[in-house]
């Protein structure tokens, strides 16, 4: 049996991995430890909750003390570290969060699977560790900074962060490099582009987008609209998460992306179209600092060295999502409440 820790789970990606390993695999264990702050969501997870092979800790991925108890009650072979602070516009206002929880919290985990899966803790010089055991640090693609009209990150792209929300991100993945490297700690680490799919909270662009076209209320587009991005659907990231972790080579980076790039502008008029909804509704608000202008991904490595491909089509894939949250309203009017409502009018001025 593996036993995996997810931290994050209950947020969007980590929902959905979640619920991607329970589909697929019977003889495993998965704990879930989310801090359940504004994205996380157990109602993601509700059609879990009664599952033998799930369990879920509330707690901090900071907390020395929780995690290390975890790893000796659980015996943990896996830690799949989707929990981070995540939106960039939240790390423009608050950047201390995201050092403390991205990159403190990522070193908290390194040391305890040290400590729990290294089989001469004492000796500095050893390198040897239980067999099978494996850390994959979730990161993405901002950690490179932004693309020109050409070109693709590849896993070798220097890391050139321009936000406090990707320098946290790519500050977690060199501890995780140098951990590897220092340690021999056996980790692998993902770089995936913007997913979107069921259970994304709505701060981000899709499925901001698509509770504010449904309500007649306007869609904030940044600047002129034409920022790039490569689109990977999140059950696509799902099926690459668990293909590095059952055949990835550790110490290794593998870039996940979706071969979808559209700009801003596309997507907000694709789901206007899509929902019937005149374009009349698009505002466009003052740009926000430091804004990566094209983000693209090379995935060839995932694909000729593990196998993995995207399964979906953006044109598959953005249908089933817009119909996914018509279906679900009262998840997201859940989710609507008073404090998502003052962060949305300070981020944009505008109200919700």
């Amino acid at each position: 049996m593996k036993n995996i820790l997810v931290t994050g789970g209950a947020g969007f990606i980590g929902s959905n991995f979640i619920q991607y390993i329970l589909d697929k695999e019977d003889d495993i264990l998965l704990i879930n430890l989310d801090l359940l702050t504004y994205a996380g969501n157990l109602e993601n997870l509700r059609d879990c909750e009664n599952d033998k092979r799930y369990h879920f800790v509330k707690g901090d991925i900071r907390d020395r003390a929780l995690v290390g108890k975890l790893f000796a009650q659980y015996d943990f072979d896996t830690v799949v570290h989707f929990a981070a602070e995540s939106h960039v516009d939240r790390s423009i206002t608050e950047p201390e969060v995201f050092l403390t929880t991205n990159v403190l919290g990522t070193q908290v985990l390194l040391d305890a699977a040290k400590a729990h899966w290294k089989l001469d803790l004492d000796n500095k010089y050893a390198r040897d560790y239980r067999a099978g055991v494996r850390y994959l640090q979730v990161s993405t693609d901002e950690v490179y900074g932004a693309l020109g009209k050409t070109g693709m990150f590849t896993e070798t792209t220097p890391l050139a962060p321009n936000s406090p929300y990707s320098a946290s991100k790519a500050s977690a993945d060199l501890m995780v490099r140098a951990y590897h490297q220092t340690f021999g700690l056996p980790v692998s680490i993902t770089r995936c582009s913007n997913n979107y799919g069921p259970y994304q909270f709505p701060e981000k662009l899709i499925p901001l987008m698509i509770h504010n076209a449904e309500k007649d209320k306007p869609l904030p587009v940044y600047g002129d609209g034409m920022q790039i991005r490569d689109w990977l659907h999140v059950k696509d990231h799902c099926a690459a998460i668990w293909m590095v972790l059952q055949a990835g080579k550790a110490g290794e980076v593998y870039n996940i992306g979706g071969n979808n790039e559209k700009t801003n502008l596309e997507i907000v008029r694709l789901i206007l179209a899509e929902l019937g909804k005149p374009e009349s509704l698009i505002s466009y608000v003052q740009d926000r600092p430091g804004h990566d202008r094209r983000y693209a991904i090379d995935n060839t490595k995932i694909t000729t060295e593990l196998g993995w491909k995207p399964a979906y089509t953006f044109e598959q894939g953005i249908h089933e999502t817009i119909a996914w949250y018509q279906q679900h309203r009262s998840w997201l009017e859940h989710i609507d409440s008073g404090a998502y409502e003052a962060y949305y009018e300070r981020m944009y001025g505008v109200a919700t």
